[in-house]
């Protein structure tokens, strides 16, 4: 199916699991072999499932992980619960307790630093956040004390916006402005482990705090910390 444009690896899975697909008229079950030449149906309702996948929208609190629990820490996914989902979401989408299987991180966040993390189901979506030839915009507010005497040299800011070197690698270019007297606006197109700290620390500066505000065309908006709500059908990353 794969080979053939029908659906990724992982949608052939499910649907192979979930009775939708058949070959030559017959039901077939995970892993069964096929013939190059073999008719393959697909039931329709495999493409509404994949098109119900949903995507959710968490203001991530500092102290959860973004991904598997770790060290004692709780993964961000188990905030997904229906109390804790924001009263003024306005997708019009109903929950369902499917919608928190294959539920998984597209991008990350430290568990030190707070802010929007998308969690889908969709890999379209996780693709186009994470893969490398997409890089979506991502927008942070970090707050910062200078490590020595008086402000951040101009030529040090420059230095943030292009001319770092991380992991032997030079950094794509960045926007990097202060959003107030002790506080940066950094927008990224990258995203390496731990970047915006690193990338601080090499021009003396300590992070204080650290806030994912946007995701492409998505912000975090009035969410409040620790509630989700879901990608509206209206809404794109870009």
């Amino acid at each position: 199916m794969t080979e053939r444009g029908l659906a990724s690896r992982r949608e052939a899975d499910e649907w192979i699991a979930a009775g939708y697909v058949r070959v030559d008229g017959k039901p077939v079950e995970l892993g069964q072999r096929a013939r190059p030449d073999v008719v393959i149906e697909i039931d329709p309702r495999a493409r509404q499932v994949q098109a119900a996948r949903v995507t959710v929208l968490l203001h991530k609190p500092i102290g959860y992980v973004s991904g598997q629990a770790e060290d004692g820490y709780a993964p961000a996914a188990s905030l997904v619960l229906p109390a804790n989902r924001w009263r003024e979401d306005g997708s019009g989408i109903e929950f369902q307790r499917g919608h928190l299987r294959s539920l998984a991180p597209a991008g990350r966040l430290d568990i030190d630093s707070t802010g929007l993390l998308v969690l889908t189901q969709d890999g379209r979506i996780a693709k186009l956040l994470i893969g490398d030839e997409h890089r979506v915009e991502k927008e942070y507010l970090v707050r910062v004390r200078h490590l020595k005497p008086g402000p951040l040299p101009a030529h040090e800011l420059e230095r943030l916006r292009h001319g770092l070197v991380l992991d032997g690698v030079t950094l794509k270019p960045a926007r990097v402005s202060w959003a107030n007297e002790d506080q940066l606006r950094f927008v990224l197109r990258e995203g390496r482990k731990r970047q915006i700290r690193r990338m601080c620390e090499l021009v003396g500066l300590e992070v204080l705090g650290l806030k994912r505000v946007r995701i492409g065309s998505v912000v975090l908006g009035a969410l409040p910390p620790g509630q989700w709500r879901y990608l509206g059908p209206m809404e794109r990353f870009a």
